[in-house]
């Protein structure tokens, strides 16, 4: 039996409809119908055709009525025919030949006395064609492969309809995405069914998965409430990747990659294929890029260096139980771009362009360059103080990145995550399957500390940058070998277990009821320590109320100490019923979530350390939803759902502060959504439109804030009552018209705005100090930080056999600069829109040659090349309006913004073979 290769089936007979990227063939023809074993047709399932020798691959899914065909088939063989199916056991007939020409006709049949082998897919709650009612995308391996070109994982996203994928400040691992208007902390990601976003806030940081692109053979992006079952759960989507599961045939594999900016990937893959059952993929990836210096208007100083690496193993017991292990980690560091400037000070002509920019704005912000940043500076090379890391990837002492410059901002992380899943069949339609985890993390993120009376800077284009020499002078120059200004890393030091179990039965008539259970638990260290000392020999650190004033050096911990504790607890049943003709499904889900806080640098009431709980806070969710497939070509669905959402743990506990908020409300959210699928009975036109309203009540929104009282102190705000909407219209579609060429297109349109003004409470940095009251005007507003108004449309060319073109491009428009509801406390700022940054459009290519179809002495040798904003666009893809940093006069126009230009063109090719 082959075990290990049923996600990359999945994903190359998805692709047919959602991607266009198998390479066009001529010939033979099969045909069949897949039915259970009681004769009923099964829909969705992958039939997938593979040469027995060369590997070649190609497939369909079937219909409603269970029917499939695949066209195009290479006369010859031999050929090995495989059905794939959700909850059921392979079916599999090997040895067939087919001749020019000829229609041959095949019927299969799947059971469920095994357990599946697409169990993964079962537990990870992946959307089906005709069965789930949800909106969905899938993007299939050979599509990764062909178009994310090692970037950050979700820029392979950007062409899905609402979501809005950006590489920000350029830095590797600095992605973020954006989906329905809500960001990362309200979309689930999750890596084979497990939940990998951060316990405390709920944000993800791609940086630790950046092995991630090279082991996925598939995503599937469920938009809105989604049919996955969390103990927290998703809201703008659900992104859920599936690794590879341990390959059918021993073999290894190398990947070259060459990039702009000096950067360099090496990728090696081994399988061991089945052995008597058992079977196991590995892989390391090797990553560098330079991120030269070079002055004015030069380099970021972007650089990386990092490591990923993977493992898939798998072991059939029997035919009721399977187990399988995977790990998946990225230790990295890498230099960062964290300010976004004005856009005089980046492109002027650019600025000038726009309207609403103020040219006096000009002589304020000189032109520094497109790719300038003010997070890094030339120091000398005779300064050759070591630095320091308490935790994560090398650490102890070690040399900076380079002689001749200094980043103030670095990032350095290892988040390893280690699953075990056992899936078991009773019989009678009862299966269980369970997944035990672990995640770890230890590392941090750089930045300076300590008086700016005591350290030089540099204020180039009015921006201040770290004066490294000046400042390591000034610190050698202090007659008690002090440093008044250092480098120090914010630690962030986690630990994660948990465990996620799903009791699933099946019973005639398509009815399926499941129960859960989902278990977390989780426990952060977060404090800073020196990373460089700047020429002196001690910093003197005052924010112990234990030890009091203090010199310290490598290896203590300043400024903050503390430890957040994290435990979830949720519980679910769900019921299913699925025929031919459609299904529906209803759940009710509850959670319970609890946080605390221990700081161990300040006393609390009783003399000891400060302790803060939140006690037991619940929530629950309640969806459903109902497919109607009104023929074979046609299908129309709808689903509902209300969610009461426990707040991110700094929406219950200021851990800057050590204060409880005294009454933390759930958030609430009603979404609906309806949709019509069509996909005809040839496969060569598809497409999926629906509509969605969501309304989001009670979003906990906390902000560290400075001055807002205008006295001088900082201090915490948390808004009471924000309310906003997002409603909006998406649709996606294909149509090949023959074997050598595919069109694809999609488009949403949203309208996400909040609905009322608010009120807020503001509390100084200060136990002592009373709460203050104001209120916020906000009503009307957009909801900002992604574009409203989307477009994608690519074309696909096959025009040989083995060689692969695809032209690309993407259309944003009505997008509303991030701003900051503490700062709308006027009312010459009510109703007045944050600043709407210009549309604009990029053109990518991408290009694949296989040169074993056509030349078979090359071997499986696959020649690639991408190209990104083909146009050299310049564009703003990230804005903040009225910044305080950067702003002009403060009338929520062009010369107030702060931004993120687009990536220049950049480039990405190489080539991979297989033995």
């Amino acid at each position: 039996m082959r075990l290990s290769n049923s996600v990359r089936w999945f994903a190359l007979a998805a692709s047919v409809l959602a991607s266009g990227e198998l390479a066009a063939q001529s010939g033979a023809t099969l045909t069949g119908r897949v039915t259970d074993d009681s004769g009923a047709a099964v829909s969705g399932a992958q039939v997938v055709v593979s040469h027995q020798t060369t590997g070649n691959t190609t497939g369909a899914l079937s219909q409603a009525d269970g029917r499939y065909l695949i066209a195009g088939i290479r006369a010859g063989g031999p050929y090995r025919v495989e059905v794939r199916s959700i909850g059921y056991g392979p079916a599999v007939m090997a040895d067939i030949t087919f001749e020019a020409g000829q229609t041959r006709t095949l019927d299969f049949t799947v059971s469920q006395e095994a357990i599946a082998i697409d169990a993964i897919e079962v537990f990870a709650s992946r959307a089906q064609e005709g069965r789930t009612p949800v909106a969905y995308t899938d993007v299939p391996k050979v599509q990764i492969q062909n178009q994310l070109g090692s970037r950050d994982l979700p820029m392979v996203l950007n062409v899905t309809p609402s979501v809005y994928s950006t590489q920000q400040g350029g830095g590797a691992g600095d992605a973020r995405i954006n989906v329905r208007g809500f960001s990362q902390r309200n979309t689930a990601v999750m890596i084979n069914g497990v939940p990998v976003n951060d316990m405390e806030n709920g944000w993800v940081y791609w940086s630790n998965w950046d092995g991630l692109g090279d082991a996925a053979t598939s995503i599937q992006l469920q938009r809105g409430l989604s049919a996955v079952n969390l103990a927290t759960p998703s809201i703008g989507g659900t992104l859920n990747v599936i690794t590879d599961p341990s390959a059918n045939r021993a073999g290894f594999s190398y990947k070259q990659e060459f990039g702009s900016g000096s950067f360099l990937k090496e990728t090696f893959v081994g399988h061991t294929g089945e052995m008597d059952g058992f079977a196991l993929t590995a892989s390391v990836v090797r990553k560098t890029a330079d991120g030269q210096y070079q002055g004015i208007g030069g380099s970021d100083a972007t650089w990386t260096d990092a490591w990923a690496y993977y493992m898939a193993s798998s072991y059939q017991i029997n035919a009721r139980n399977r187990l399988e292990l995977y790990a998946v980690g990225a230790p990295q560091r890498h230099g960062q771009n964290l300010y976004k400037l004005n856009l005089g000070t980046l492109d002027q002509e650019f600025a000038r362009s726009l309207d609403g920019y103020d040219p006096a704005a000009l002589a304020k912000f000189p032109e520094a360059g497109r790719t300038w940043s003010p997070n890094v500076n030339v120091v000398s090379p005779d300064y050759n103080q070591t630095q320091y890391a308490s935790s994560g990837p090398g650490a102890g002492t070690f040399d900076r990145f380079s002689r001749s410059f200094l980043n103030e901002r670095e990032n350095y992380f290892h988040k390893p995550q280690v699953n075990l899943n056992w899936y078991s069949y009773f019989g009678d339609g009862l299966t269980l399957s369970t997944v035990a985890y672990y995640s770890g993390g230890a590392g941090g993120g750089t930045g300076t500390l300590g008086s700016s009376r005591n350290a030089e800077f540099d204020y180039r284009f009015t921006q201040r940058v770290p004066d490294w020499n000046g400042t390591i002078a000034k610190n050698r120059a202090r007659a008690d070998g002090s440093s008044g200004y250092i480098l120090r890393n914010s630690v962030n030091n986690q630990w994660t277990i948990g465990a996620i179990s799903k009791l699933r039965k099946d019973f005639s008539r398509g009815w399926t009821t499941e129960v859960g259970l989902d278990w977390r638990t989780a426990s952060v260290d977060h404090y800073r320590d020196v990373r460089d000392l700047l020429g002196g020999q001690f910093f003197v650190d005052n924010n112990n109320e234990f030890t009091g004033p203090r010199n310290a050096t490598f290896g203590d911990r300043i400024d903050y100490n503390n430890t957040n504790d994290i435990n979830w607890l949720g519980t679910y049943l769900q019921a299913e019923r699925s025929t031919q003709s459609g299904s529906f499904f209803g759940m009710f889900g509850w959670a319970q979530n609890e946080y605390d806080y221990t700081d161990h640098f300040k006393r609390g009431d009783d003399g000891n350390k400060l302790n803060v709980n939140s006690g037991k806070l619940n929530g629950f969710q309640v969806k459903g939803g109902v497919v109607r497939n009104l023929t074979q070509e046609w299908s129309l669905f709808g689903n509902a759902g209300y969610v009461s959402k426990v707040p991110i743990f700094d929406g219950v506990i200021d851990d800057r502060n050590g204060v409880r908020n005294p009454d933390p409300q759930n958030e609430k959210f009603a979404s609906f959504e309806t949709g019509l699928s069509y996909r005809a009975m040839s496969r060569g036109v598809s497409f999926d439109v629906n509509l969605y309203h969501t309304t989001w009540r009670d979003r906990t929104n906390n902000l560290f804030v400075r001055n807002l009282t205008g006295e001088g102190q900082d201090g915490l705000v948390n808004l009471l009552g924000v309310d906003a909407r997002h409603m909006g219209v998406e649709a996606q579609g294909a149509f090949q018209p023959n074997d050598l060429v595919r069109f694809d297109v999609a488009a949403s349109v949203g309208n996400w705005k909040y609905l009322d003004d608010v009120t807020g409470t503001y509390k100084p940095d200060d136990r002592d100090a009373e709460t203050q009251t104001f209120n916020f005007y906000i009503k009307d507003l957009k909801v900002a930080d992604a574009p409203q108004t989307q477009f994608a449309y690519a074309v696909s060319l096959f025009p040989v056999e083995g060689f692969y073109f695809r032209a690309q491009g993407k259309t944003f428009a009505s997008h509303y600069a991030e701003f900051d509801p503490f700062s709308r406390t006027g009312t010459d700022d009510r109703g007045v829109q944050s600043w709407q940054a210009p549309g604009y459009t990029v053109f990518d290519l991408h290009a694949a040659y296989r040169l074993g179809d056509i030349l078979p002495a090359a071997g499986d040798l696959r020649l690639f090349a991408n190209v990104y904003n083909l146009l050299d666009e310049i564009y703003v893809q990230d804005a903040v309006d009225n910044s305080r940093f950067n702003g002009f006069d403060g009338d929520h126009d062009a010369d107030d913004a702060e931004v993120f230009l687009g990536i220049p063109r950049s480039f990405n090719l190489g080539f991979e073979v297989r033995f």
